[in-house]
């Protein structure tokens, strides 16, 4: 990379930062459903939350351990760059969940600087109820050579497009879809709200939150090879390409990759339709189902 390196604080990484405790409610589970069109009745009717909700309760517990490893000056330029959930178990009403985060290293590509962060969630009585690693993404940072470990591989073979995908989902991003999944989720960020903010941002105008985009692409997994059950859902995975719009329509094609030991690996991509033909708004997508 041509940039100079900017100098990441190595003491941060596999620290800890405090914990931040939620408390799950049935009418926050349905909203959540509601404010990504989930058509599938046990999260619209709040009795067990989907899978991309385990979000909510983990959102404040993010960003705290980068701050003790990136740059305060460039902080501010952070993007989702990849999202990974590996599920012990759904997340339930009444759950008191406690959720905490590390930065456990980082490296550089051509584009820009990746952080690689590890999330747990644990219920009130220890049992671990999810884990997530994601890539915080810096666009034309050089962060010198790799330190510490990356986040877990979830690549698609790009050979698979060579053969039909097993289930194509088609789905509408509505209007108002971030104006009801910033409240759903607690994610406020104004390029989500605010037409005039976005465009200042260098954005075509308002852009749907990526974690809304995953959220869709886990409801055409679960209603086509999941059983719409997501208690089945042990790993689902995704980076975050190109940005969606509202008003955008969708497609998510899956495809049949492994099976073994009573699960079934499934690669899948999401494209949108934008001014420039279908683009991939995400790639790499990878889920895990029990049989």
């Amino acid at each position: 990379m041509a940039e100079p390196v900017t100098e990441f604080d190595n003491s941060g990484l596999n620290v800890w930062a405090d914990p931040e405790t939620f408390e799950v409610t049935r009418e926050r589970i349905a909203e959540y459903a509601a404010a990504t069109n989930d058509p599938i009745e046990a999260h619209r009717s709040g009795d067990i939350a989907p899978p991309v909700f385990a979000i909510v309760p983990a959102f404040d517990a993010l960003m705290g351990p980068v701050i003790d490893v990136v740059p305060i000056e460039i902080f501010g330029r952070i993007v989702h760059g990849e999202q990974d959930f590996h599920f012990h178990r759904p997340i339930r009403p009444g759950d008191k969940l406690t959720s905490r985060a590390r930065v456990i290293g980082y490296d550089s590509v051509d584009s820009g600087a990746r952080v690689s962060i590890h999330l747990e969630t644990r219920a009130q009585d220890g049992e671990l109820v999810n884990e997530q690693y994601l890539i915080g993404f810096f666009r034309g940072v050089n962060a010198g050579d790799a330190v510490g470990q990356q986040v877990p591989n979830h690549k698609f073979d790009p050979a698979l497009r060579d053969g039909a995908p097993l289930a194509k989902v088609v789905q509408h991003v509505d209007a108002d879809q971030t104006f009801r999944y910033a409240p759903a989720s607690g994610d406020p960020m104004p390029i989500h709200l605010e037409e005039e903010v976005a465009r200042d941002a260098g954005l075509p105008g308002i852009i749907a939150h990526g974690l809304c985009t995953m959220a869709f692409t886990s409801w055409a997994l679960l209603t086509e090879v999941g059983g719409s059950d997501v208690s089945r859902l042990k790993r689902f995975a995704v980076r975050f390409s190109k940005m969606v719009l509202p008003g955008d329509d969708l497609e998510t094609r899956i495809w049949r990759t492994d099976s073994a030991d009573g699960q079934t690996t499934y690669a899948f991509e999401t494209t949108r339709n934008g001014d420039a033909g279908e683009e991939f708004a995400i790639t790499d997508g990878l889920a895990v189902i029990a049989d």
